[in-house]
């Protein structure tokens, strides 16, 4: 008969099988230092990485966008400064400045707040990392720095299902979004869902009008809807303008429009991604250097 082992014997045996579990556990997030960057970027594995220095233009360059600008940047500022705020979603036109103008608002903001005031955090997330929002709210949630989250370009194909984590966490949960997250979001489509995907859910469900509530009830999570549309020509030729102003090209409007409207000409498009396209050709061509925006 084995002997019977000591009270003593057993506490170590069971402190050696909880070290031995805690070593094979996958290790926790580590928490970020959110004083190393104004930007971060937040990735498949659960981590986020600081982005020294954003890729972005000034929001004075953003053309054609007046009214769409001002309101993204009131609900910034309120939000920054801890007032109530709305998550937003800016679709429509492609190349029309819609991830620009978050990343320019971001910068506007921080540029107006009181010395020693929490700045404002813009973290990136990924389409394909929508299923980690929950685990990236929990990270930020206790910060003292209010924050932005955005996904560029966002949409759902016909057999995607995680549209339904970002619904709960639009919503919060049962814990509430947290005070300091806000959430922006870019897309050519203004309802996130194709629209064969919404006339399929119309065709084959039982109840085809509750089929088709689920899928734009998404957009709905949004309380803030920017709609970007095509410019017209001489919207086309302000940005083209702006940009030349602002680099020191030294060419008037006179002598950039026929260029800039045979460039646009050749590629079906006016739009402020169009007109940027063009200053970068014309500015090499004219061998100077354009600085890093």
């Amino acid at each position: 008969m084995a002997p019977i082992p000591s009270d003593a014997a057993t506490a170590a045996l069971l402190e050696r099988i909880a070290l031995a579990l805690e070593r094979l556990a996958p290790a926790g997030p580590a928490r970020p230092d959110f004083d190393a960057a104004d930007a971060f970027v937040w990735s498949a594995a659960g981590s986020l990485a600081p982005v020294p220095r954003v890729s972005r233009v000034d929001v004075a360059l953003l053309r054609g966008i007046d009214r769409v600008r001002d309101q993204l940047l009131d609900n910034t500022r309120r939000f920054a400064r801890g007032l109530p705020a709305n998550n937003a979603l800016l679709w429509g036109a492609r190349g029309m400045g819609k991830s620009s103008l978050v990343k320019a608002a971001q910068a506007t903001v921080n540029a107006e707040r009181p010395a020693g005031a929490p700045r404002l955090k813009l973290v990136e997330i990924h389409r394909e990392d929508i299923d980690g929002l929950p685990a990236l709210m929990g990270l930020l949630r206790d910060s003292r720095y209010p924050f932005v989250l955005f996904c560029d370009d966002l949409s759902f194909d016909s057999d995607d299902t995680t549209y339904k984590s970002l619904k709960a966490v639009l919503e919060g949960g049962i814990e509430g979004r947290p005070a300091n997250v806000l959430f922006y979001a870019t897309s050519n489509r203004r309802h996130l869902m194709p629209r064969d995907m919404m006339d399929n859910e119309r065709a084959t469900a039982i109840n085809p009008g509750e089929a088709v509530e689920e899928k734009v009830s998404l957009s709905d999570r949004f309380g803030l809807w920017l709609g970007f549309h095509k410019c017209s020509q001489d919207e086309y030729l302000d940005m083209v303008q702006g940009y030349a102003e602002h680099f020191a090209l030294g060419l008037d409007r006179a002598a950039l429009a026929p260029e800039a409207l045979e460039w646009s000409t050749t590629r079906a498009s006016r739009s402020g991604r169009t007109a940027w396209q063009f200053i970068q050709d014309l500015a090499g061509r004219l061998d100077k250097p354009l600085p890093q925006t």
